[in-house]
């Protein structure tokens, strides 16, 4: 690529005349954002602060959880052998899995709602990809020492106390990653049983090779690959940009205060604030310069806010360079003075009532949803053989039952039968209370009555009691 002078440009216009096509300065655009390795710098502040008071208790509930019990039963636990799903106390079947879908629309218009009114600050504070790779950078600047000292020291040869800092650090990474993988897997199955097949050596190659394959992707997401996940993985950069609008606040800098930046030379007559120290980008877990404004790589993470008020600060200027800005509140400030505090925005607006409006909707319906679950899931099933038997005065037909409960109280359940539309007197035959081992029953009952004035097919229904709990399912009774 080749640029043109101004110089050049005004005689190529002199010479072709007023009526060519003007020339238009072109300037290289900046390399894109992790397609080289830098260093992430570690920075203090408030929005570091808060970033860690939101991601260690959630690191804290991911590797606890699986280990909490509420009457013997896991509190979080996906449990594909027994088809149960254990969620904080209560107990669902693979047929209450729409419960969890309505929880993923619910999760998934809580992101909306925040990206609409603060941009990605799910990317910056509570995606997992984000907390695991600022636990790995900080595994690194504690086994390698800080930023500046593992970029001068990236081209040396890897001996004595440095290549021994280098293996400490992959080592702790690949701790943390089977850490990780070990305890994701059990929410699939139980921690303490998945602990010692492992280590007896008695796990399925399929547990071996899912621990493994988990592993090595949080290894690699979090420890070499970190910000390309969130640039060229991650759909949700991609697609941020049709929820934002103009009363978004995402991490923005203030060109009007900070232009033209001075080097604190102090040769310009009127100097911006930004003296060009690039701290702001050293922090940057991407690697971006939010200076060039808003970016698809860029998390909303807060560490260049953090950094430049730092700076600010030991300047003795007012903070805010770099914050949390709306594109109506730089307008305003274009507006107004650039040395004067943004314009204030409402924090509701009919967009952001919009997606509220939708969560609260799709909350309420996971809450019902979760109201009205499996209890005690009946199959009722007819002899295959035979459609009805003729004993003596009577007519028989024969029905397997199957139990299977999700309330760990239903151990023992009466069942009896009676007609739906008809007083017609039924006769069970077969246990008067079914015992629910393990949670779960199978029984062959015969339902017999008079052939009186019964139709070919009439509706009886199977009922199941307890003192606390009714249940029933519906069925066909066949006569000749």
């Amino acid at each position: 690529m080749f640029t043109i002078t101004d110089e050049q440009s005004e005689h190529n216009m002199q010479q072709q005349g007023n009526s060519e096509i003007p020339i238009t300065m072109i300037q290289e655009a900046p390399p894109l954002p992790g397609n080289g390795k830098f260093h992430v710098r570690l920075v203090e502040g408030f929005y570091q602060n808060l970033r860690r008071f939101t991601s260690w208790p959630m690191l804290a509930l991911f590797f606890g959880l699986v280990w909490v019990r509420i009457n013997g039963d896991p509190l979080v636990l996906f449990d594909f052998e027994s088809h149960r799903i254990f969620l904080f106390g209560a107990e669902f079947s693979w047929y209450d899995l729409p419960v969890l879908g309505g929880l993923l629309i619910a999760g998934a218009s809580l992101l909306f709602f925040m990206a609409v009114g603060w941009g990605r600050i799910w990317c910056g504070f509570a995606c997992p990809q984000s907390i695991w790779t600022w636990v790995f950078i900080r595994i690194e600047d504690w086994t390698e020492g800080r930023a500046s000292l593992r970029s001068k020291s990236e081209d040396k040869s890897l001996t004595g106390i440095r290549l021994v800092r280098r293996v400490l650090k992959h080592g702790l990474w690949l701790f943390v990653s089977v850490a990780t993988a070990i305890t994701f897997s059990g929410y699939f199955v139980p921690i303490e049983q998945l602990l010692q097949s492992i280590f007896s050596l008695e796990a399925s190659l399929f547990v071996f090779t899912w621990i493994i394959s988990m592993t090595l992707l949080t290894y690699f997401n979090a420890g070499l690959v970190r910000e390309k996940v969130c640039l060229h993985m991650c759909p949700y950069s991609r697609f941020q940009g049709v929820m934002f609008d103009e009363d978004t606040r995402t991490v923005a800098y203030n060109p009007l205060r900070g232009e033209p930046r001075t080097h604190l030379r102090g040769k310009e007559e009127n100097p911006g604030d930004c003296i060009d120290c690039n701290i702001c980008v050293q922090v940057c877990p991407t690697g971006i310069d939010i200076r060039d404004g808003l970016q698809a790589a860029c998390i909303d993470c807060g560490a260049c806010i953090d950094a430049c008020d730092n700076v600010m600060t030991k300047l003795g200027r007012p903070t805010g360079l770099i914050e949390f800005y709306s594109e109506k509140q730089l307008q305003g400030i274009e507006k107004s003075a650039p040395k004067e505090a943004p314009p204030k925005q409402p924090i509701l607006r009919p967009r952001l009532i919009a997606y509220m409006t939708v969560l609260i909707i799709t909350v309420w319906g996971v809450v019902y949803g979760m109201h009205n679950r499996t209890e005690l899931l009946i199959e009722v099933a007819r002899e295959r053989g035979q459609l009805y038997q003729i004993v003596g005065n009577e007519i028989c037909n024969s029905y397997q039952i199957e139990l299977e409960s999700f309330l760990p109280e239903l151990k023992q359940l009466a069942v009896s039968v009676q007609g739906v539309n008809s007083d017609h007197q039924f006769k069970l035959k077969g246990p008067a209370t079914i015992q629910l081992n393990k949670q779960n029953a199978i029984n062959i009952y015969q339902v017999c009555a008079a052939p009186g004035d019964l139709d070919k097919r009439t509706q009886i229904q199977f009922n199941f009691r307890n003192e606390n709990f009714f249940s029933y399912k519906a069925s066909t009774f066949l006569t000749p």
